[in-house]
């Protein structure tokens, strides 16, 4: 069909739309039709669907319903290349030239002769470009990540082998697939990877991030599981907003359980094998039961990626008996480049490089702290038409730097310390990593949703803080109203607000003093005194996707919210004196 609608070699294919059988469809057709695959983010801006249909000259551009296809006709007239837009997920409500229905489009190829599709089959080559990703980068406009055939084979093969995925011949691995196709980490694990190894899987609805994901685990129940940090996150407060609500002894039996699985997990992950009784009686108990509660009871494989995740939320679910492992790559290495594994994984490591990748660390520091570089066939081509970025992404010697800064440990864990681009440069000269600070802060401070340290070119540190509230389900908007955690935490230190703003406009003195103790203890760790945060804010929204502050798989859009927020940061520092 696509071959009938005129797309031409190395011409985009553009799909705009939630995870369902017709994304894979359209993604794997315009493969191997000889055109890129390249998904679009279904939270872009008009503006931002043609930037990426402009960038990669599309031909044909595949939306879900209505509310896309407005975005994609009011770009049209920009898009000189293209020939047709095929609506999958609803009936069309207006009939237009080139526009077609899904089952229109799949009748068009009928009269296509199958040699004519084979041939462009044959011609294609393993190193050629057949999936374009457009990294969100968090600076400038996206850059079209050039795969290739063989970067996205051989990586689906090698990480699916690395974490044991086994075949369908075997025992088939159930997925659900929920996370944005647009991304790599989500095309790796639901198409390529499940495809490999010939996987089931099921779609999430599309409000799954907003909450329905858990109704949709409980029914399907799936063997591996990858979800970002948020995701996670998620459900600790979730579970421990119901655990609040239960009676004294299941709190009790509770509590008693999360002390013996998260000392029987650490003593595991340091090489201890034995199960003691009591850990036997507490996954009968509890364990068991928490698996069930949130369909994970079948699930070996519990992964998480894509941003920094905090050993808060690590610890939490060792302690129920759910290792949450940690795997680290980027868009450029085709996703994975190391991943940790059931017998083989330390907390907050991104564990070993896979079977076939190799790792440099750069111009390392005196603690071993360097640039991490990868080497391997996941590697992928260029960012298409940006020759000058791709020479600064992979160096002469092939290494592609990844902007992280991290070590390895005498075992060859690796371990992210942060980013180069985010490290806070103060007036003094001290480089500041802002997300163990922050993570700092969210762990001593249990009310606090987000914090986002600046300082850059400052005297000293002060931090934007964010309350846990709830979230228009529709939306995805974030409320005034706190999370039943979030008012319990104030009921505990004899606070009786519910929302956000009771807490700010009355300033709050039960709150702010608990906040500043907690900053003032982090403080009391701090590596040097310019580590130390002076001055902090609270903000009277949390940070969303909806509001612009997170990004697609939920990480910080620093930049975005220094802007945003831009004259509060200023008041941190319109007095002259430094805060002692």
């Amino acid at each position: 069909s696509c071959l009938q609608l005129g797309l031409e070699r190395f011409h985009g294919v553009c799909i705009l739309g939630f995870n369902s059988a017709e994304w894979f469809i359209a993604d794997i057709g315009a493969i191997l039709a000889g055109g890129f695959a390249v998904g679009i983010y279904t939270t872009n801006s008009p503006e931002a669907c043609h930037y990426v249909a402009e960038n990669c000259s599309a031909n044909v551009v595949v939306v879900e319903n209505h509310k896309q296809l407005q975005k994609i006709l009011e770009i049209q007239h920009k898009l000189p290349h293209l020939k047709a837009i095929i609506q999958y997920g609803e009936e069309l409500k207006e009939k237009r030239p080139n526009l077609y229905s899904w089952s229109e489009f799949r009748e068009l190829g009928k009269d296509v002769p199958d040699a004519q599709l084979h041939e462009i089959i044959a011609s294609q080559k393993p190193n050629q470009c057949c999936t374009l990703i457009y990294t969100s980068g968090t600076t400038g406009q996206p850059k079209g990540v050039m795969l290739s055939h063989d970067n996205l084979t051989w990586t689906a093969a090698a990480a699916g082998r690395f974490i044991m995925l086994t075949d369908a011949e075997e025992k088939q691995e159930v997925v659900v697939s929920y996370l944005p196709l647009s991304h790599i980490a989500a095309q790796m694990s639901d198409i390529w990877s499940a495809m490999a190894f010939g996987a089931q899987v099921f779609f999430a609805q599309p409000d799954a991030l907003k909450g329905t994901l858990v109704d949709t685990l409980r029914e399907v129940r799936p063997t591996a599981f990858l979800g970002v940090p948020r995701v996670w996150e998620k459900m600790e407060e979730k579970m421990k907003s119901v655990g609040a609500k239960s009676s004294a002894l299941r709190r009790k039996v509770a509590s008693w359980a999360k002390g013996v699985g998260l000392q029987t997990n650490l003593k595991r992950m340091n090489g201890y094998s034995e199960v003691p009784v009591n850990f036997r009686l507490a996954r009968h108990l509890v364990y068991k039961k928490v698996r069930k509660a949130i369909g994970l009871d079948r699930c070996t494989k519990c992964y998480t990626g894509a941003a920094p995740i905090t050993r808060e939320t690590l610890e939490f679910f060792l302690s129920l008996n759910i290792p949450v492992l940690e795997l680290y790559g980027m868009s450029e290495s085709s996703g994975p480049h190391t991943i940790s594994l059931p017998h083989a994984f330390k907390l907050n490591s991104c564990g070993k490089e896979i079977t076939g990748c190799r790792t440099l660390i750069d111009k390392p520091d005196s603690d071993g702290n360097g640039e991490i570089c990868f080497s391997g066939r996941h590697i992928f081509m260029g960012y298409l038409n940006m020759e000058e970025k791709t020479r600064e992404a992979i160096d002469e010697d092939g290494w592609l730097h990844s902007g992280d800064l991290g070590k390895h440990d005498k075992d060859g864990f690796l371990y992210i310390t942060g980013r180069i681009k985010e490290l806070i440069i103060t007036a003094g000269g001290e480089n500041v990593p802002p997300v163990p600070i922050e993570d700092a802060v969210k762990d001593a401070v249990p009310i606090i949703s987000n914090a986002m340290l600046v300082g850059d070119k400052a005297k000293f540190l002060a931090m934007l803080l964010t309350l846990k509230c709830t979230t228009d389900m529709e939306t995805g908007e974030p409320g005034d109203d706190l999370t039943p955690e979030a008012v319990e935490f104030c009921q505990k230190l004899g606070s009786r607000a519910t929302k956000v703003s009771e807490i700010i406009n009355s300033k709050d003195k039960a709150v702010y003093a608990a906040i500043q103790k907690g900053i003032s203890a982090v403080n009391e760790r701090a590596v040097s005194n310019a580590q130390r945060v002076q001055k902090w804010v609270l903000l009277e929204k949390d940070f969303s996707l909806f509001g612009g502050e997170l990004g697609p798989t939920m990480k910080l859009k620093r930049p975005v919210v220094a802007q945003k927020y831009k004259d509060q940061i200023a008041q941190f520092y319109a007095e002259v004196d430094t805060p002692t």
